[in-house]
C-alpha cells in the first residue's frame, strides 16, 4: 500500500537559511549589502519599531514582499523538491519567503513566519494568508484589530520549534544549506541530529562546524545538485 511504502522511505530533514535564498536575489539581513543597510533592525524588526510606526514596517515588508513575488526557486531550492520522489521529506527553514513551496517541496515548516501571511496585531493565532498583497494601516483582521506581517520580530517567540526539533531528531539524513548557524534557537536544531544520521553542511563559510557534519564550502546552487543526485543514486 502507498502509506506503508511512504514509511519505509528515509526521512531526510533540511534546515535553510538565508544564503539559499540569496541565490534567488533575495537580499539577505546580515551581509554588508543586505537590508538592514538602508534600515535599523529596531525601526522594521522589533515589537517596540512597529508601536512607534507601523506605517514604515509595513512598508519595509510589502517591499519585502514584491520582491518575493518577482523570485524564482534557483537549482538548489529544485533539488530538494526532486529528493521528494525517494526520501520523506521535510524542509525547516529560517527563511519568510516561500521559493520551497514555488519549487514544489510540500512538507515545509517556517520558524520565522511567512511573508505571504498577516496575523492580528491583537491576536497572534489570527493568521491569514494574503499571497503577494500590501497591508495597508487600516487593514483589518476579523475582529478589528490592525493586519501585521506575520514575522517573528526580534524579542518575540520563534514558531514550531518543539515540531522543528522533533523532525531533526527522527531524521536518517540532516543537510543544512546557507546559513552559519549563528541566529538561536533555530540554529540549535542541529543538536537534535542523532549520532547515527548522515549529516551535511553547505554553505559559504563556517566558523564552527557542528560535530558529525561534513562541511562543503560554495554555493547552494553548485553543491546541493551533487551531493542530492548522489543520495538519489
Amino acid at each position: 500500500m502507498p502509506v506503508l511504502l511512504y514509511l519505509n522511505k528515509e526521512k531526510i530533514v533540511i534546515l535553510t537559511g538565508a544564503g539559499i535564498s540569496a541565490e534567488s536575489g533575495l537580499s539577505t539581513f546580515r551581509d554588508s549589502g543586505g537590508l538592514w543597510k538602508s534600515f535599523s533592525v529596531y525601526e522594521v524588526a522589533t515589537p517596540e519599531g512597529w508601536e512607534a510606526n507601523p506605517e514604515i514596517v509595513l512598508e519595509f515588508y510589502n517591499q519585502r514582499r514584491r520582491k518575493v513575488a518577482l523570485a524564482q526557486p534557483n537549482a538548489a531550492h529544485l533539488a530538494v523538491a526532486k529528493l521528494e520522489e525517494a526520501f520523506d521529506v521535510t524542509i525547516v527553514t529560517q527563511n519568510v519567503d516561500n521559493l520551497h513551496e514555488k519549487a514544489g517541496s510540500t512538507k515545509v515548516v517556517h520558524v520565522h513566519g511567512e511573508i505571504t501571511k498577516a496575523r492580528s496585531s491583537a491576536d497572534p493565532a489570527l493568521i491569514s494568508d494574503i499571497g503577494y498583497e500590501d497591508i495597508q494601516l487600516g487593514d483589518t483582521c476579523d475582529e478589528g484589530s490592525q493586519l501585521r506581517p506575520h514575522i517573528v520580530w526580534f524579542g518575540e517567540s520563534v514558531q514550531n520549534m518543539e515540531a522543528a526539533a522533533k523532525h531533526v531528531e527522527e531524521a536518517d539524513k540532516v543537510l543544512v544549506i546557507g546559513t552559519s548557524l549563528s541566529v538561536y534557537p533555530a540554529a540549535g536544531l542541529v543538536d537534535y541530529a542523532q549520532a547515527s544520521a548522515e549529516k551535511v553542511l553547505v554553505a559559504l563559510e563556517m566558523d564552527h562546524l557542528p560535530d558529525g557534519f561534513r562541511f562543503y564550502q560554495g554555493k547552494a546552487t553548485e553543491q546541493i545538485p551533487k551531493i542530492i543526485e548522489k543520495w538519489m543514486g
